[in-house]
C-alpha cells in the first residue's frame, strides 16, 4: 500500500496536525507520536490505558524498513514480519533469469540459506528528544523567510551531526504540527538483513490490481527477514510474542508502524494546488512511466521480470493517487475542509495578539503555491527517471557537498546522512540496462512533448539527438552499473569526477548547475515562506486548541488505535475477516485465470488446509502508505495481524478520515501460522514464531 506526495509543491513542505478530529469516543482517528499517545481517549472509549513501559516495548518492537514500509521483531533472534510487497525490491534485486523469488518465492530452512539483501536499512528508534527551543532560538535574529530557512537548515544539521557523534545513532530532526515542534529521533541502524521467507508474488497479491485497495480481501501479503549483527542474528530483548489465534471481531487493536505523510491540515490553497495542478500532473508522469514498462515488459519473459516491481510500485501509487484526487474533487469534502479553516481563521483573528503574529500565513501559502506553478514544468519534467541517471547525479553532487560546511549542504548531504547515503550508492544490486534505456527515452520523450526541443534541459540531454538514440548512448557508455567504479569516483573527489569521461558523469556534471538553481530557487520563493507560514500556522494552533491532537505523518513511529470491525458496502456488509474459503471460491468464481489463479501448493494441498482458518480481517485503525508491514497488535502486546492496504473508501485518508467506512486491511496470523505449517513446511520457523 503506497501514497505518492507530489514533493516539489509547497503542499508538501508543510507538515502539520488536524482539525479534521472528531470528539473522543466518536472515531478511531490518529497517528499518534509515542511521546504523546492517545490515553485519554482510549480510556474514555476502550477503558485501556497503556502503560509507559508498554509503550516502550512497543517502540522497541518496531522496525522502519528504510526502503519504504514498517515491520516489527517476531522473536528473540532478530526475525521481522513485514509485507511481501515491501520485502519485494530486495526480493528483485536477489533475482536472476534462472531463479526469480518474487514468482517462485523463498525459504531459507536453515541461517546459511538466508539471503543477504544488498541495501535495505532496517531503523530501530531508540529515544525522542524535543529540541523545539533550539532550533527556534537559532532563528531569532533572522529577518526574512530565506534567512530563517538558512538559520534553521544550519542549526538542523548541527543538531544531527552531535548527536551522530555522541551516541553512534543515526539522528533525524522531525519536524512536526507545522513546525510547531522539531524532535530529535535517534535510532539503532542495522545493515546486515537477511531475506528468510516470501511466499508466490501470486498468493501475496491475489486478485491483482482489480482487488488492490478493496476488501474483502484474500491475500497472504507477508515476508520475514532476520536481522544480524556484527555477524550474529540479532538477539531482540523486546519482540511481539505471537498469537496464533489472532484478531477477534471487535477486539481492540492498535497499529504501531512509520505512515509516510498526510496533508491533513494543509490549507484549503494547498488542497487545491494538489486538486487543480500536483495531482493531475502526477498521474499524467505515472501512467507515462506505465505504458513505457509495459512496452518493454511486453518484450519477453526476461524483460516482465526486471519490469514487475517497477509496474507493480507505478500502478499502486496510480490508483492511489487517483483516490486522493477524486476525494478532493468531492464538494463535501472541500466544504469541510474551508468551514474548518474559517473557524480557525476565526479563533485567530478574534485575538489581538494571534492576528498580529499569525494572520499573514494563510496568505503566505495561497502566494508560495502560486509561486511555485510558475516553474512547475521544469520540476517535473527535467528528470531522465533513470537509475544510473541518478547514481551518476549523487556521484556530481556528493564530491562537491562534502566540501561545504554542514549546514550548507544540499538536502541529503548533510554529514548525518552520509552513511545511509554512501549505504545506497554503493549497493551491489543489479541494474537493468535495457529498463534504463526504455525509462530514459520515455522521460525524454515526455519532456519534449511538454517543454519542447528549445528548453535548456533537453538541448543538454539530447544533444541532436532522438530520445533513444540519447538514452542508448548514455546507458550502453556508462560504467557505474559497477559499484566499484562509483565508490572509485567518490574516493577521488572532485578532481576524479571533473575528469571522469563517463558519458553520464559529464550529462550531470553539465545538468548540475540547473539542478542547483532550482533547489535554490525553491528555497527563496517556496520552502522558505511555506515553512515560515507553516511554523506561524502551527503556533497558532497550539494557542488556539492547545496540543490534544496528532500531528500529520513524517514516516516516523507512530500509533493508531482501532477495532476489528466490518463495514457497510454496496447496499451489504462487508464481514470483518475472510477466509480460506473465501481465496477458493474467488478464484474459482474466476475460472482460475487472470490474477485470481492460485499457486500450484495451493491446488495440490487444498486438503491440507483448515479452510475456516481467518485470512485476512479489517479495522477501523487510521493508516497511510508507510504503514504497510507493520503489525497489528492486541492490548497485551501480542501481534495478532499484519497491515498491508487500506479499502477504496481509506483513498482520501491523505486529507480526511470517515470512521464510517475507512478501513485498514491486515493479514490474520491464524493464515500465516497454517500457511507456514501446511503449505510451506516451515517447522522449525513456525516454533520460532511460537516460543514465548
Amino acid at each position: 500500500m503506497t501514497r505518492c506526495k507530489f514533493l516539489l509543491s509547497a503542499a508538501a513542505l508543510v507538515s502539520c496536525g488536524t482539525l479534521f478530529v472528531c470528539a473522543p469516543g466518536r472515531a478511531d482517528e490518529g497517528m499518534w507520536t509515542f511521546d504523546n499517545p492517545p490515553t485519554k481517549q482510549l480510556q474514555q472509549k476502550y477503558h485501556f490505558t497503556p502503560t509507559q513501559q508498554w509503550l516502550d516495548h512497543v517502540r522497541l518492537s518496531c522496525v522502519r524498513m528504510n526502503d519504504g514500509g514498517s515491520g516489527s521483531f517476531v522473536s528473540a533472534h532478530g526475525l521481522v514480519l513485514t509485507n511481501h510487497h515491501v520485502a519485494r525490491g530486495q526480493l528483485q534485486k536477489n533475482s536472476t533469469a534462472q531463479r526469480d523469488y518474487i514468482k517462485d518465492g523463498f525459504y531459507a530452512a536453515t541461517p546459511d540459506q538466508e539471503i543477504k539483501s544488498p541495501d535495505l536499512e532496517v531503523n530501530v528508534l531508540q529515544s525522542m528528544e524535543d529540541v523545539t527551543a533550539r532550533v527556534t532560538a537559532a532563528l531569532k535574529n533572522a529577518k526574512t523567510p530565506e534567512a530563517e530557512f538558512a538559520a534553521r537548515k544550519a542549526v538542523i544539521a548541527e543538531i544531527e551531526r552531535e548527536s551522530q557523534q555522541k551516541t553512534g545513532l543515526r539522528s533525524d530532526i522531525v519536524t512536526l504540527y507545522q513546525g510547531g515542534e522539531y524532535w530529535l529521533y535517534r535510532y539503532k541502524k542495522y545493515t546486515d538483513v537477511r531475506i528468510v521467507f516470501a511466499p508466490e508474488q501470486q498468493i501475496a497479491f491475489f486478485g491483482g490490481d482489480p482487488d488492490n485497495f478493496t476488501y474483502p480481501r484474500h491475500d497472504l501479503d507477508m515476508a520475514l527477514f532476520r536481522v544480524y549483527d556484527d555477524g550474529k542474528p540479532l538477539d531482540t530483548k523486546d519482540y511481539l510474542k505471537w498469537n496464533p489465534q489472532g484478531a477477534g471481531d471487535n477486539e481492540l487493536v492498535f497499529v504501531p508502524g512509520h505512515p509516510g505523510s498526510t496533508s491533513r491540515l494543509d490549507t484549503v490553497a494547498q488542497l487545491e494546488f494538489d486538486r487543480d495542478v500536483a495531482l493531475p500532473a502526477r498521474l499524467k508522469i505515472l501512467k507515462n512511466m506505465l505504458g513505457v514498462l509495459e512496452r518493454y515488459s511486453a518484450l519477453g519473459p526476461e524483460q516482465a521480470r526486471e519490469t514487475g516491481s517497477q509496474i507493480f510500485g507505478i500502478a499502486n501509487s496510480l490508483k492511489a493517487i487517483e483516490g486522493q484526487y477524486q476525494g478532493l474533487l468531492d464538494k463535501n469534502v472541500m466544504a469541510k475542509k474551508q468551514q474548518d479553516e474559517a473557524e480557525f481563521k476565526a479563533k485567530v483573528m478574534a485575538n489581538s495578539a494571534w492576528k498580529a503574529a499569525y494572520s499573514g500565513a494563510w496568505d503566505a501559502i495561497d502566494q508560495a503555491e502560486k509561486k511555485a506553478t510558475t516553474r512547475l514544468k521544469e520540476q517535473l519534467y527535467h528528470t531522465l527517471n533513470s537509475q544510473l541517471g541518478g547514481l551518476a547525479a549523487n556521484i556530481v553532487q556528493y564530491v562537491a557537498e562534502i566540501k561545504k560546511p554542514d549546514g550548507e549542504r544540499l538536502p541529503g548531504y548533510h554529514e548525518a546522512q552520509l552513511d545511509s547515503l554512501k549505504f545506497r550508492m554503493f549497493s551491489p544490486a543489479p541494474v537493468y540496462s535495457g529498463m534504463d534505456i526504455a525509462r530514459i527515452t520515455g522521460a525524454l520523450e515526455l519532456s519534449l512533448a511538454e517543454v519542447g526541443p528549445n528548453d535548456p534541459f533537453v538541448k543538454i540531454v539530447l544533444d541532436g539527438r532522438t530520445p533513444k538514440e540519447a538514452a542508448t548512448a548514455l546507458v550502453t557508455g556508462t560504467k557505474l552499473a559497477d559499484p566499484a567504479v562509483r565508490r572509485k569516483l567518490v574516493d577521488g573527489g572532485e578532481s576524479a569526477v571533473a575528469a571522469s569521461d563517463d558519458p553520464m558523469i559529464v550529462l550531470a556534471r553539465k545538468l548540475d548547475p540547473m539542478r542547483r538553481e532550482m533547489v535554490k530557487w525553491l528555497e527563496n520563493n517556496v520552502s522558505s515562506v511555506a515553512q515560515r507560514a507553516g511554523e506561524q500556522l502551527g503556533k497558532a494552533r497550539f494557542a488556539a486548541f492547545g496540543k490534544n491532537t496528532y500531528p500529520d505523518a513524517t514516516f516516523t513511529l507512530r500509533l493508531s488505535y482501532g477495532q476489528v470491525q466490518g463495514y457497510p458496502m454496496n447496499g451489504t456488509k462487508a464481514p470483518y475477516k475472510t477466509t480460506f474459503y473465501g481465496l477458493f471460491d474467488r478464484a474459482r468464481s474466476f475460472d482460475f485465470q487472470g490474477p485470481f489463479y492460485l499457486p500450484s501448493r495451493y491446488m495440490e494441498n487444498r486438503d491440507k488446509l483448515d479452510m475456516s482458518t481467518p485470512l485476512d480481517f479489517v479495522t477501523t485503525n487510521d493508516i497511510i502508505g508507510g504503514n504497510s508491514g507493520s503489525p497489528v497488535i492486541n492490548a497485551k502486546a501480542e501481534i495478532v495481524g499484519l497491515i498491508f492496504d487500506g479499502n477504496i473508501e481509506s483513498l482520501v485518508g491523505d486529507f480526511v478520515y470517515d470512521a464510517t467506512a475507512n478501513r485498514a486491511v491486515a493479514v490474520h496470523t491464524a493464515a500465516m501460522t497454517e500457511a507456514l505449517r501446511k503449505l510451506y513446511n516451515a517447522p522449525q520457523l513456525v516454533k520460532e514464531l511460537l516460543e514465548q
